[in-house]
């Protein structure tokens, strides 16, 4: 079992960074590859970013390419989303995510998933 717990959402002026961490429980993290979702209101859930166990491999949806960067440091069994010139756009709730199935950028890849943080942007 993997718990996932997020934190690093906050109310940030368009423009403006933030960077989100993502604990993960347990000592098989680096045997995880790990995700970051995200759903805005009246929205579906939508792929951010993704990142391999070893960091070798990363995804990014075409909306944040350039301004997100995920990264994991698997001494502090930790993923991070680094989110810079951000958008009214970009607000929404971000979802941590992990699996020991290889990297995808399809939620029904991951099995383990946080409780959300609120990003919010304002204009």
């Amino acid at each position: 079992q993997v718990q996932l717990v997020e934190s690093g959402g906050g109310l940030v002026q368009a423009g403006g960074s933030l960077r989100l961490d993502c604990a993960a429980s347990g000592r098989t993290f680096t045997s995880l590859a790990m995700a970051w979702f995200r759903q805005a209101p009246g929205k579906e859930r939508e792929f951010v970013a993704a990142i391999s166990w070893s960091g070798g491999s990363t995804y990014y949806a075409d909306s944040v390419k350039g301004r997100f960067t995920i990264s994991r440091d698997n001494a502090k069994n930790t993923v991070y989303l680094q989110m810079n010139s951000l958008k009214p756009e970009d607000t929404a709730v971000y979802y941590c995510a992990a699996d020991h199935r290889p990297i995808t950028t399809l939620g029904s890849g991951y099995d383990y998933w946080g409780q959300g943080t609120q990003v919010t942007v304002s204009s």
